[in-house]
């Protein structure tokens, strides 16, 4: 069956959505970089910089270490690390020691981080020595910590004595790339318990190589300069930036956060070609003052996702830089690009563009999720590919009601055109979106239904001109006279990371109820948006 969006590909790129895509991993594309420009330049931190040989070094030395602690094929190990080199070396190095990486926001509390690392069966962290304070109870949950960033540490052993005692001999695993595991990427639930999903190295190497298929066109192997400015422990960061970047054999550019006089200048001094972000970074950008002092114009090409991108931000973005700036959309279960605008052709305002490259898609009733809707009308977006993952760790009942025959239904409800351009409606799941993190209510409800002041809590994301959306809670008091809106924050502040912390509080006598007693989550939306 012809799809309907083939006649928006891009020139060149194989109009097919069964395709093969060749059975490799990530490592691989680290070995063969290693190969083919040992001393092109791999990251660039700071004042730290390494070629593509001493980052093969490190990564064999640390996974030679992790060996010698009794990691093997399949053994969880946890890391929680802000951007920097550190984070690229032990990434890798798991997977080449045959681990499984769990990947954990290190803007989490104990309460959070404990639970993911139980839930996976995690034996080590690796963690950020800035991060320890406040983590005490971790020391139980886990074997071994092992500190990253720190040149001593007087309680446990750091990456740095491992990178001292490991081997450069070492010999990586022998991996199945469509069978064994190398992330367990964390997303929340309507419920409020987190599911790990299962990427395989098949999943996290074939959307590397769907993404450069599908926007790669302008993108030269050893001539890239790629300027992350995303968290390394997100998906999108993971895949678009630290992995697309080591596959084109190019220089990493790591920023621990995004800060924009900074950014630019990264961007003017160094000739910076790609830049992938999310639409809060194109905006600050857009806004600098004195942006005319900066030549931006080596950047070519930009993915923006995790939010809709205005079409005013890029324009305006495009305009400054004369690079394409492309609208795309993915989720954690799809390690995690799915759709794209075309870097060439037609790119459609409020569109989360094509499927790209071997993916298949079909928008089908929300009710069964069965029949496939006709042009324009709203239903279910669902996804086939090779980027696919494999189920949620321990969750069969919800790995069975997402994927089906092979499909992956994504909770988003959207439209797709006659061109194929699909545009997100709304969401069946009431999942958050701010600033790139999924929020999800349910977590942040049963933290504030802890407070013994609280009879009744709705959460839900209203909209927020920088962050796309903003949290926001609706609170009913036992007792009216005590608490302010300040003292619900603060209670936020000490259990929930920084990202999940209400913006917003406003007390109700009641909330909204279906005839059932349902709290009506949709109601209080539709009252914010229709403001």
């Amino acid at each position: 069956m012809e799809r309907r969006w083939f006649s928006s590909y891009p020139e060149g790129v194989e109009r097919n959505v069964d395709v093969e895509i060749q059975e490799t991993t990530v490592v691989d594309f680290l070995e063969d970089t290693i190969k083919a420009s040992p001393d092109h330049r791999a990251i660039v931190f700071e004042n730290e910089s390494y070629t593509y040989k001493e980052f093969g070094q490190i990564v064999r030395r640390v996974a030679s270490s992790l060996q010698d602690q009794g990691v093997k094929k399949g053994t969880r190990v946890a890391l929680m690390m802000n951007n920097s080199p550190d984070y690229v070396f032990s990434y890798f190095a798991i997977l080449y020691a045959g681990g499984v990486v769990v990947q954990n926001n290190p803007m989490y509390k104990e309460r959070e981080l404990g639970y993911q690392l139980t839930d996976s069966g995690s034996e080590l962290l690796i963690i950020e020595k800035s991060l320890l304070d406040g983590l005490e109870g971790i020391s139980d949950i886990v074997s071994k910590i092992i500190v990253a960033r720190a040149d001593d540490h007087p309680k446990y052993d750091t990456l740095k004595k491992l990178i001292n005692l490991g081997s450069e001999d070492f010999e990586p695993v022998a991996i199945k790339p469509k069978e064994d595991l190398a992330v367990l990427q964390y997303t929340g639930g309507t419920t409020g318990v987190s599911k790990g999903a299962k990427l395989t190295h098949y999943n996290l190497a074939a959307n590397v190589i769907q993404t450069d298929e599908f926007v790669g066109l302008q993108t030269e192997k050893q001539k890239e300069k790629l300027l992350n400015v995303l968290p390394l422990f997100h998906v999108y960061g993971m895949t678009v930036s630290m992995n697309y970047c080591i596959y084109l054999q190019s220089t990493l550019y790591l920023v621990e956060r995004f800060e924009p006089n900074s950014i630019l200048e990264l961007l003017h001094n160094e000739k910076i070609t790609m830049l992938p972000g999310t639409p809060t970074i194109y905006v600050a950008v857009n806004s600098a003052k004195n942006i005319e002092q900066y030549d931006l114009s080596a950047i070519h090409t930009c993915l923006s996702g995790s939010a809709p991108l205005p079409t005013a931000v890029r324009d305006r973005f495009c305009e400054l830089t004369g690079a394409n700036l492309l609208d795309a959309y993915g989720l954690t279960e799809a390690s995690p690009v799915t759709h794209c605008n075309p870097i060439t052709g037609e790119s459609k305002p409020g569109s989360i563009g094509i499927p790209i490259y071997g993916t298949d898609c079909k928008i089908v009733d929300l009710e069964e999720g069965l029949t496939e809707c006709k042009p324009n009308e709203p239903g279910e977006l669902i996804v086939k590919g090779a980027q696919v993952m494999e189920g949620y760790y321990k969750r069969d009942d919800e790995t069975e009601e997402a994927l089906r025959d092979g499909w992956l239904y994504t909770g988003d409800v959207a439209y797709m055109d006659e061109d194929g351009y699909c545009f997100i409606v709304s969401r069946k799941k009431d999942v958050i979106i701010a600033s790139g993190y999924n929020i999800y209510p349910r977590e942040i409800e049963e933290v504030l239904y802890e407070h013994p002041n609280v009879t009744e809590v709705v959460v839900c994301g209203i909209p927020d001109a920088y962050r796309g959306e903003t949290v926001k809670a609706f609170i009913v008091k036992k007792d009216a006279s005590k608490d302010t809106e300040e003292d619900f924050i603060a209670y936020s502040k000490e259990r929930l990371a920084k990202f999940k912390i209400p913006s917003q509080i406003e007390f109700r006598e009641e909330l909204p109820k279906s005839k059932v007693g349902k709290i009506l989550r949709r109601v209080l939306i539709e009252e914010e948006t229709s403001v």
